[in-house]
């Protein structure tokens, strides 16, 4: 599949056209008639009818004015309208609703049209619909709203045949078709996964209409529909699929963040109570804490202290319980004491803060002497997607959807290692033998500018690399790694800013930066304890700007 350049007015088109042969190719098993009929008829029509449909199907909602299609490729709208008008495919609503009419007529089309009704025909759009809706006015033809209007209204009819092609490309429908048409010009280049009937995630039609019914409860859930009801309509739409299984996950936790949020504490914590996202069980302690129920929170939060699930839940914890032995009456807990870390305190003149705090410490810090880089989260991240390519980018169930993915969907999963432990335990591996730096530097070579979650090629140079594979000691890398693969989402990010490399002696210091009013945030926090705990060498830099020279 090769996306076509904006320089062929069509170009979109082509791209909508790869992409359905890609879903008839990869799943014409799952398509029932009417969707197999489409492509086909869609294959059959003249260019500017595809076209046009391409457009509609882009384009927000399914009611359009005639006067607002209108595209120099295509030309003659009224022609290209024709066959989609004959197939059904597109027709002109017998009626329109007050707020549909609302949508498409601009302010001054309105008072034209309801002068009589209208007590403030100058007040803005959305008033004039308020001051309409009391009027219970019924639905209506365009020509019975606005007589001699000379427009046409056009419905696209098969806006949901689209989703469920969008579904089978995209792997979500969060993505719009103008996310692949706009975004995927050639200019992109992205890894060539390996796909394969057993690596789709969907594998029966009924899991296809499975998915649509979540992502309908997700689209309830996000115009505010009452959570009870969403609830109800999920009790039918579980699955042994553990991609559906996982979308499912991650609804449920989000309704029992809207039942939090409703004060509903009651159906919060039942619906944690059967979620397994990562985060559920520190909410059921949050739900119980808020409403106030101290002996309950206390209780759930030393059986989750017992077996903490990941270090963000270690941290809430460590807050929770000296709080929640508070509310029940227990003496002060101390914190417990751990070694302190390197600071470095800094006073350098305010000139310098034009550069950046971070650029500022890493120039002193090179007058020091050795390699100064500013890197953040992008080294280790780098070290790490190099050495692992081919973990992440193994064609597991429900990982890859289309050639134009950077990442595998379920990246942020709670079981992206173990469904490819054993890929993961080859590449870390190299890391006991000591073949990670050939394993490393050939990836860099081989896989040179393509689309990676965790590579960030611009910031990754030969000398930074070269530079770490000589001072980073294996045992520091396989560390931090297994650190990330314990949580993706939370692990990659809070790393520290500067890493200095003195090669010749073979060692390294990871320095966090701080500029006055600055305060570590909780995932730098955790970073740093990491750091501590593990023996790898880190300072966090406080600076101070001097008005003196």
């Amino acid at each position: 599949m090769i996306a076509h350049s904006v320089d062929d007015p069509f170009y979109y088109l082509h791209n909508f056209r790869q992409v359905l042969l890609w879903v008839e190719q990869r799943y014409e098993d799952l398509l029932d008639d009417q969707e197999l009929a489409f492509i086909r008829t869609f294959g059959q029509l003249d260019a500017p009818a595809q076209a046009l449909m391409v457009r509609m199907v882009m384009r927000k909602g399914e009611l359009f004015r005639s006067d607002r299609l209108d595209y120099a490729e295509i030309g003659d709208t009224g022609q290209a309208l024709q066959p989609l008008l004959a197939l059904g495919w597109v027709r002109e609503p017998a009626h329109l609703a007050l707020e549909q009419l609302f949508a498409l007529l601009r302010k001054d089309e309105l008072a034209r049209c309801f002068a009589p009704q209208l007590s403030r025909p100058r007040a803005a759009k959305h008033d004039l619909l308020a001051q309409l809706q009391p009027l219970a006015l019924q639905a209506r033809s365009l020509a019975e709203w606005f007589p001699d209007s000379g427009m046409r209204i056009l419905q696209w009819c098969l806006q949901p045949l689209c989703d469920r092609m969008r579904l089978l490309f995209f792997g979500n429908l969060y993505q719009s078709w103008s996310d692949f048409v706009l975004a995927d010009l050639g200019l992109l280049r992205y890894e060539q996964v390996p796909f394969s009937t057993d690596s789709r995630a969907l594998q029966q039609r009924a899991e296809v209409d499975l998915a649509m019914a979540l992502h309908q409860c997700a689209e309830r859930l996000e115009q505010g529909d009452d959570p009870q009801s969403i609830l109800a309509a999920m009790q039918g739409l579980r699955s042994d699929n553990p991609w559906l299984a996982r979308r499912h996950a991650r609804l449920q936790f989000a309704l029992g963040q809207q039942c939090e949020r409703l004060g509903d504490w009651a159906q919060a914590m039942a619906v944690y109570r059967q979620c397994s996202h990562a985060q559920a069980r520190i909410r059921q302690v949050r739900v119980l804490e808020r409403s106030e129920q101290w002996p309950q929170a206390h209780a759930l939060a030393l059986q989750l202290a017992a077996a903490p699930a990941n270090a963000l839940e270690v941290q809430a914890l460590e807050r929770m319980l000296p709080r929640l032995a508070r509310k029940l009456g227990g003496p002060p807990q101390r914190r417990q004491r751990v070694a302190p870390l390197e600071l470095i305190e800094l006073e350098l003149p305010r000139k310098l803060a034009a550069l950046g705090v971070e650029e500022a410490v890493r120039q002193y810090l090179a007058e020091a002497g050795g390699h100064v880089h500013y890197v953040e989260n992008t080294l280790f991240n780098s070290l790490f997607g190099l050495l692992c390519w081919e973990a992440i980018f193994a064609p597991v169930p429900g990982a890859f959807f289309n050639p134009f993915q950077a990442a595998p969907q379920d990246l942020h999963d709670g079981d992206f290692q173990q469904r490819r432990s054993a890929l993961f335990e080859r590449c870390l591996g190299r890391l006991e033998d000591g073949s990670h730096h050939r394993a490393i530097l050939d990836c860099y070579a081989a896989k040179q500018g393509l689309q990676s979650p965790f590579v960030f090629w611009s910031m990754l140079s030969e000398q930074l690399l070269e530079q770490a594979l000589a001072c980073l000691p294996a045992a520091h890398l396989k560390q931090c790694f297994l650190r990330l693969l314990q949580d993706i989402r939370n692990n990659r990010a809070g790393m520290p800013d500067l890493i200095q490399f003195w090669p010749e002696q073979g060692r390294y210091r990871m320095v966090e930066v701080k500029g006055p009013g600055d305060r570590l945030q909780d995932n730098q926090l955790r970073w740093l304890e990491f750091c501590r705990a593990h023996g790898l060498p880190v300072a966090v830099c406080h600076v101070r700007w001097s008005e003196t020279p």
